[in-house]
């Protein structure tokens, strides 16, 4: 392969024509101009430049290694800056979070992609697990998650809270516990989670999800409250989901006398430095969250 250095003091060299005005462009000494020139023409077995005293020619194949080495020279170049670049409104972002968190962060990443079309928003939703694993194998540069990552590779920061719900059909006034029994729990995913830490702080004679009657589950952030809003039970959500739920007249939201919050956690693969791109993202982030 032919040294790219040695390729550019021979291209300067026909350029300007002098031995002692090629050192002094490439700062180096006249010397070394002729040791590269004497290195290329070793290595590529050919007599580059015909000399005349003072003066030189190119040889035939010097004259057709100037014409191939221009090309070549401006690749280099604009290679070197293409990857010391880091626009911060340019090129992918893979992100991902739990549902509730997603509904609440994506659109607003969509605004942001609006105002600038060649930032690309790539948002999976996945529960917190899945998301440190995607993180680890990278597979994603940025996960939200509601728990502290467990992984090595992956580093969590608390960015912010999010608080957690009761949410009953708007018949229920007062969500006393016998009210809760009858009503019956609209199941999801991170339902016992939920239940547990909520209802759990609030509710003495609670010990498991499994003592409400099951009237219904849901694996769509986007649909848990539509059983709900028809007064077939109640759940627990994160505040996001609850936000996001485009009928709120059909629901009612209890604030409970002791509130319950999960901590946001901004993940990343550890030590591996954000470009800028990532960092804009991460900004937007953090003012809707």
């Amino acid at each position: 392969m032919i040294n790219a250095v040695w390729l550019n003091t021979f291209c300067t060299l026909v350029e300007v024509g002098h031995f002692t005005r090629t050192a002094e462009r490439l700062h180096m000494t006249q010397s070394g101009v002729s040791q590269h020139l004497r290195k290329l023409e070793d290595q590529l077995g050919v007599e580059l430049i015909v000399r005349q005293g003072k003066q030189f020619s190119l040889s035939g194949p010097g004259e057709r290694l100037y014409a191939e080495a221009q090309g070549v020279l401006l690749a280099l170049a604009n290679l070197e800056q293409s990857v010391a670049e880091d626009p911060a409104f340019e090129g992918s972002v893979r992100i991902m979070s739990p549902g509730s968190v997603g509904l609440k962060l994506y659109p607003n990443l969509l605004a942001l992609q609006s105002q600038h079309p060649k930032l690309i928003i790539d948002h999976r939703f996945a529960p917190n697990p899945d998301v440190e694993k995607a993180i680890a194998e990278s597979r994603v540069d940025i996960g939200l998650m509601t728990s502290k990552p467990t992984l090595a590779e992956v580093e969590g920061k608390a960015i912010a809270q999010e608080s957690l719900l009761l949410v009953t059909p708007t018949s229920m006034q007062k969500p006393d516990w016998t009210s809760l029994m009858t009503l019956g729990f609209i199941d999801h995913p991170d339902g016992n989670h939920h239940a547990n830490l909520l209802l759990g702080a609030n509710y003495p004679e609670f010990q498991q999800v499994n003592l409400f009657p099951c009237k219904g589950f849901s694996n769509q952030i986007g649909l848990i409250l539509e059983p709900v809003s028809m007064g077939l039970g109640f759940t627990v959500l994160p505040a996001y989901a609850v936000e996001a739920f485009d009928r709120p007249e059909k629901i009612k939201v209890h604030h409970l006398a002791k509130p319950v919050s999960e901590t946001l956690y901004l993940c990343s693969f550890r030590n591996r430095p954000l470009q800028a791109r990532m960092k804009t993202v991460i900004a937007e982030a953090k003012r809707w969250l």
